[in-house]
């Protein structure tokens, strides 16, 4: 009954400091040179992801069931990154150490929100490719904008609901000795470790979410992509083949680029250095959001054929005003 107690915080008083400390790096010298970096990256972010959100919006022939989820991974990362970055930028650059308590836990909601979901749109993706390789005939009955809208929909309440219950059972927590948090932001792990009461409830919790928005979603992503190379298999020409596999390609690499960096810190945990456990979680962060809409407009056919067509309207209407 003490978890349960300590949990939903009958008869107790919690302890909870005006602010919290984060500290960032440790013993690295010049480090301001990293967050510049970090900066620059979530400046060309904030660009991709804008311009790709304002193609599928201006586009009539964007307007399709997959862009609903390319929207929102869009819409995500630019909301991830402007949650991050610039606060970052706050306590690092600008030397505000000092986070108030309800700030942080603020912080931490919004960031583990946009991470989650960053996993959850490579579903709704994958989804996408899997009914148009498999199920080709069957794609404009399966992939729907209103099937589409659900997924994300659902997604967003269960990732929301999940980081409220995280929240929630921080503010459970007593903290009487260090608050210095080792991380380079209101870090959900580096917080529950620093309270002086009993954190096994955010314990369960942190592993719970681990296993379900990363290790469920490879699995899913991962077995998907095994019903599909044997549906390609099965396809005669090499050609053929080839060409199923090209529309993969984008999703493929935004699987890689999210997945790989965030397994190794949480797989390693307690054997990772606080400094490449930063420098892992913050690329993990800033990346992916500002690659995603390189990689579509690269690998995209639909997309660099709407920026070809906005470009050669701008230039006709320039052409006309001269």
């Amino acid at each position: 009954m003490d978890l349960f107690n300590s949990a939903l915080g009958k008869n107790i008083t919690f302890v909870r400091p005006a602010y919290f400390i984060v500290r960032g790096f440790i013993g690295i010298p010049n480090v301001d040179y990293y967050y510049i970096f970090l900066l620059f990256v979530y400046i060309v972010s904030v660009v991709g992801n804008t311009t790709v959100m304002a193609l599928i919006y201006l586009d009539h022939n964007l307007r399709t069931a997959k862009y609903v989820a390319v929207f929102n991974l869009a819409f995500v990362d630019l909301l991830g990154t402007t949650a991050l970055v610039p606060k970052v930028i706050d306590i690092f650059l600008f030397n505000h150490y000092y986070v108030p308590y309800n700030e942080c836990l603020t912080f931490l909601f919004f960031c583990f929100t946009c991470l989650s979901m960053q996993a959850l749109n490579l579903v709704a993706l994958c989804y996408d490719r899997l009914v148009a390789i498999m199920f080709p005939l069957q794609y404009q009955v399966r992939v729907t904008h209103k099937i589409m809208l659900s997924i994300v929909s659902f997604f967003w309440l269960f990732v929301i609901t999940a980081v409220l219950i995280t929240v929630g059972l921080l503010t459970r927590l007593s903290f009487c000795d260090s608050l210095v948090i080792n991380s380079y932001f209101c870090d959900h792990g580096q917080i529950y470790k620093l309270a002086c009461n009993d954190n096994t409830p955010s314990l369960i919790i942190g592993n719970l979410l681990i296993a379900i928005i990363l290790w469920v979603p490879l699995v899913i992503i991962m077995s998907s992509y095994v019903c599909i190379g044997h549906t390609l298999i099965k396809i005669s020409t090499a050609h053929e083949r080839v060409k199923a596999l090209k529309t993969c390609t984008a999703h493929l690499s935004l699987v890689a680029i999210y997945f790989i960096p965030i397994l190794i810190t949480f797989t390693m945990r307690a054997n990772i250095h606080p400094n490449a456990r930063i420098i892992n979680l913050s690329l993990t962060s800033v990346f992916p959001p500002m690659l995603n809409p390189i990689i579509y407009v690269l690998q995209t056919q639909e997309i660099r054929a709407s920026l070809r067509k906005l470009f050669k309207i701008r230039r006709q209407s320039r052409v006309i005003v001269k």
